[in-house]
């Protein structure tokens, strides 16, 4: 082999193929390199364009279509309300009114002897002297009790004694029933029976007492186990 021979190698199909595709550049290039340029941008625009195209209709393939449906907004009219009833008629009055539950007589004087005469206070404008004169408690009014409705249904009469302190400002604290008796008040020759049916009542009563508190040396002062007792008398019909 001479040293003047040259030596090519061969060429493969890819690079046959590209040889190909860009010899008619070439050409143009020989001829007039601006054409050759023109025209080789418009190509590879072109690609690129078509490349776009693919990569979008393959995206656009892989989304999920949404089948959700949407619900409308719901608008409501505007509507006015009637009131069915414009006037209340008043109730009719019962034609019979129910029976007043009758109402005991009420014994209020104390039983141990009480001068219930009302001192008069007189002022005394002397040093050291006070407004009120001395003396013993006295009620200011009558309180009648609840008669115990199991004891009217069954025609039961009597009393009850209690016993209670009285404050310096002449209320009443501290009931305790003593004693409670069953029969009629008003015939002497009852005989009583012991009972407790009219000691409740007896005591709410005897809390509503009011008095004029006792006085001693011009001062209020409380007054221990004070016995009253309160007769349960039904009225005839």
């Amino acid at each position: 082999m001479s040293s003047g021979a040259e030596f090519t190698l061969p060429k493969s199909k890819g690079s046959q193929i590209i040889e190909s595709i860009f010899a008619p550049f070439a050409k143009l290039f020989a001829i007039n390199k601006f054409v050759a340029s023109a025209t080789m941008a418009v190509f590879i625009t072109l690609g690129l364009f078509f490349l776009m195209v693919a990569l979008i209709s393959l995206g656009d393939s892989s989304i999920k279509t949404d089948n959700s449906r949407k619900l409308a907004d719901i608008i409501m009219p505007d509507r006015d309300i009637d009131t069915l009833l414009d006037i209340v008629d008043k109730p009719e009055e019962p034609e019979q009114q129910p029976e007043d539950i009758a109402q005991p007589e009420v014994d209020l004087q104390p039983l141990a002897g009480v001068d219930v005469s009302l001192p008069k206070p007189k002022a005394n404008f002397t040093a050291g002297g006070s407004f009120f004169r001395d003396g013993e408690y006295i009620p200011l009014f009558k309180v009648t009790p609840i008669y115990p409705r199991r004891a009217q249904e069954r025609g039961i009469m009597g009393y009850a004694i209690v016993a209670f302190t009285i404050t310096e400002t002449g209320t009443v604290e501290d009931v305790v029933p003593l004693e409670g008796w069953c029969g009629d008040p008003t015939d002497e020759a009852t005989e009583y029976r012991e009972c407790s049916i009219f000691n409740s009542a007896a005591e709410r009563a005897a809390l509503k007492l009011k008095y004029k508190p006792k006085i001693v040396d011009g001062n209020a002062v409380k007054v221990f186990d004070v016995p009253h007792k309160f007769t349960f008398i039904l009225e005839e019909e």
